[in-house]
């Protein structure tokens, strides 16, 4: 195993290899570190910045074995990284950040929200369900409308149907592909917010302010950051966080997305175990921003900063929405961030733009 601090000149691996580890490996670079990409496609966005690419997939143990070989710790870019190969790496002496139990948790949505709950993070009511028959009970008892999500993997609204009538459920359930599902009673929210906090491996904790987020379609379209939040929901916001990070013996930036409701409580929607999407307005507004503090918490560094310096809009670029680089080139207020994918399907995160305003 490695010693921490980690030297510049150590070599970080990430599993995975699309933008937010290209991202990653870019702040590494900043910090004197070389990164060593394992991702299945040889020409990816992370690997066209990394040091080193490993080619396979991420549970072929000779590609495994070459990543250890170089990397001093190892993280990744998305929480479905399979278990084993982090328990593979585990047993190749080179330890993965954050660990599996965030991961395993992560990866379960109903073990999430078990954890959520125990750890003093409230949720949306919940059932799990294996069956039609245990679908279908689970709506009657909870009273649609339900929102039934495959129990693994989905992201970006897939893998999620709404239930309006109970009878509905055990065809729903088969159209997601007939898996074990969780059915959560639906949110009477006023706004969705993040927040993005970071746990060093010393213990100590950085939290950025709230993000406001706007969805179309399941997709983040954009954020505002800072958000404009009442002292008392900054704290509560907060004290979410801190009992989440401590609660996992995390080591990492973490992504948690809430619901503000009207009476000014907040729920846990999920959380992502890596730099998030609605964390991107940290590259262009505070001191140290996710990329740069997940670097450092693995690697052993102090956190960073978060101090917002400027507020900002975080817009994502869709599909051939990427083609309006040229005329964003030109807004002044406006920092563009491209990804370096090949091909602009529609609703692919091609990248994003920060516009700066003022604080």
């Amino acid at each position: 195993m490695a010693e921490f601090p980690l030297p510049p000149g150590s070599t970080l691996g990430i599993l995975g290899g699309g933008q937010l580890g290209r991202m990653l490996a870019q702040a590494a670079a900043r910090l004197g570190f070389d990164v060593a990409v394992l991702e299945r496609e040889a020409d990816s966005p992370a690997g066209r910045v990394a040091a080193h690419t490993i080619v396979g997939p991420y549970t072929d143990h000779t590609a495994l074995q070459a990543l250890a070989a170089v990397a001093s710790v190892v993280t990744y870019e998305f929480e479905n990284v399979p278990a084993a190969s982090v328990l593979a790496l585990g047993a190749m002496g080179v330890e993965v950040a954050p660990g599996p139990e965030a991961l395993a948790v992560a990866q379960d949505r109903v073990a999430e929200k078990q954890f959520l709950n125990a750890n003093g993070a409230p949720t949306v009511a919940f059932q799990a369900a294996a069956t039609p028959e245990e679908a279908v009970a689970a709506a009657q008892a909870m009273g649609a409308p339900v929102l039934m999500k495959t129990r693994r993997e989905g992201y970006d609204g897939k893998g999620q149907r709404w239930v309006e009538h109970a009878a509905d459920a055990a065809r729903i359930f088969a159209e997601l592909g007939s898996v074990p599902v969780i059915l959560e009673a639906p949110a009477d929210f006023v706004r969705e917010l993040s927040i993005i906090a970071a746990r060093g491996r010393d213990g100590a904790t950085a939290v950025y302010p709230l993000a406001e987020n706007h969805h179309e379609g399941g997709i983040l379209r954009r954020s505002l950051a800072p958000a404009i939040v009442s002292p008392a929901l900054a704290e509560q916001a907060e004290r979410i966080a801190a009992r989440i990070l401590g609660g996992l013996g995390y080591v990492g930036v973490v992504g948690i997305e809430l619901f503000e409701l009207a009476d000014g409580r907040l729920l846990v929607n999920e959380i992502a175990p890596r730099v998030h999407n609605t964390g991107h307005w940290t590259q262009d507004g505070c001191e140290v921003d996710q990329f740069e503090q997940h670097i450092r918490a693995v690697a052993g560094w102090p956190l960073g900063p978060t101090t917002p310096h400027a507020r900002i809009e975080m817009l994502n670029l869709l599909g051939d929405e990427i083609d309006a680089w040229e005329r964003l080139s030109h807004e002044t207020d406006t920092r563009i961030h491209l990804y370096g994918k090949r091909d602009a399907k529609p609703g692919r995160k091609m990248g994003h733009v920060n516009r700066v305003k003022a604080l």
